[in-house]
């Protein structure tokens, strides 16, 4: 999730395991330690384009490493409030508030290596990044903590809010649940034969939900909305296995593909190569020249072809955004 959501749950986690003793403190304990998984992308900054997204939500978001660094970074806590907390608080505090960083991560797309150094990741795709109705509830209720030193009321608010934003969660679990059976069947009634489906939200809403559909030659974008009257219609992307080719044993190639999990297409464009994750969908849908969210082109350098991001320019999210909301409302 973003980093606003994240501190907002790293503070309430923090809260409930040990408002009662730091009081306002837990908002400069939970921030920071409700930060500390995606340092990842600093990293990031430091490498290649493509090192850098294989490495995200990576060893900084798995268990192994938190084992190591709650007792570490509890002790340094403790010794910071030696007179209101123990060591074994501290460290408690700073494990639970780095394992729901990675619990709440779960739910995207994208997805996290909790159980790193295996290379699965483990994504339910229920959520967006950003769900401004997941981080409310949340914000609000830190924001009434902060006004009172009344232990009860700290509890009450602090629990009100997790429970809100909680629900929403597993809400967009159903919610997905419910959006799948109605890709399947459209794909059944229009009697498409596929190996492979993932469905997910669009941006910060749970309406609106995207599905790509693996078939033998083609992968099918979809989408649906809840208010949807027709039935669901699916575009075509070729797989192009004559493109891929002149692009095996191309590290970054390679290196793309495990990341999308399989999820790609190769396409071509004025004679550059483009690799097109489609997990994320699409900036626009131009049948002559589609624009996919992730795309990476390959650029000849002295020794090979090397893969670059394509830049998004912010009226590339201004149409993607109109878009959206205006097939929020059905068709």
């Amino acid at each position: 999730m973003d980093s606003l959501t994240q501190i907002a749950l790293g503070i309430a986690i923090a809260e409930v395991c040990l408002g009662t003793k730091l009081k306002n403190r837990t908002f400069l304990y939970g921030s920071i330690l409700g930060t500390i998984p995606d340092l990842d992308v600093v990293i990031g900054l430091f490498l290649n384009p493509v090192d850098g997204i294989m490495i995200h939500r990576g060893v900084s978001h798995s268990l192994i490493l938190f084992l190591f660094l709650s007792p570490f970074l509890g002790w340094i806590i403790s010794k910071i409030e030696k007179e209101k907390i123990n060591f074994l608080g501290a460290t408690l505090m700073v494990f639970w508030c780095l394992f729901t960083h990675v619990l709440l991560d779960m739910f995207t797309s994208w997805g996290t290596q909790i159980l790193w150094p295996l290379s699965h990741r483990f994504a339910l795709k229920t959520i967006f990044v950003i769900d401004p109705l997941y981080t409310i509830p949340l914000l609000i209720s830190l924001l009434m903590v902060w006004r009172t030193n009344k232990v009860l009321l700290r509890k009450k608010y602090i629990r009100r809010g997790l429970y809100i934003s909680s629900a929403y969660l597993f809400l967009s679990c159903f919610i997905k649940l419910y959006a799948l059976n109605q890709f399947e069947k459209a794909l059944t009634k229009q009697g498409i034969q596929y190996s492979e489906i993932i469905v997910k939200p669009t941006a910060f809403n749970l309406i609106l939900w995207n599905a790509n559909i693996a078939t033998s030659d083609n992968y099918l974008l979809g989408d649906y909305s809840l208010f949807d009257s027709q039935p669901i219609s699916f575009t075509a992307y070729v797989k192009n296995a004559d493109l891929e080719r002149q692009l095996i044993r191309n590290s970054d190639f390679e290196k793309l593909k495990k990341v999308s999990e399989g999820w790609y297409i190769v396409s071509k464009q004025n004679e550059t190569l483009y690799f097109n994750d489609l997990r994320f969908g699409l900036l626009n849908d131009n049948p002559k020249q589609p624009q996919f969210a992730f795309s990476y082109k390959f650029v000849q350098t002295n020794s090979e072809l090397k893969a670059v991001e394509v830049t998004k320019e912010k009226r590339d999210g201004k149409r993607l955004l109109q878009k959206i909301f205006k097939r929020l409302k059905g068709n």
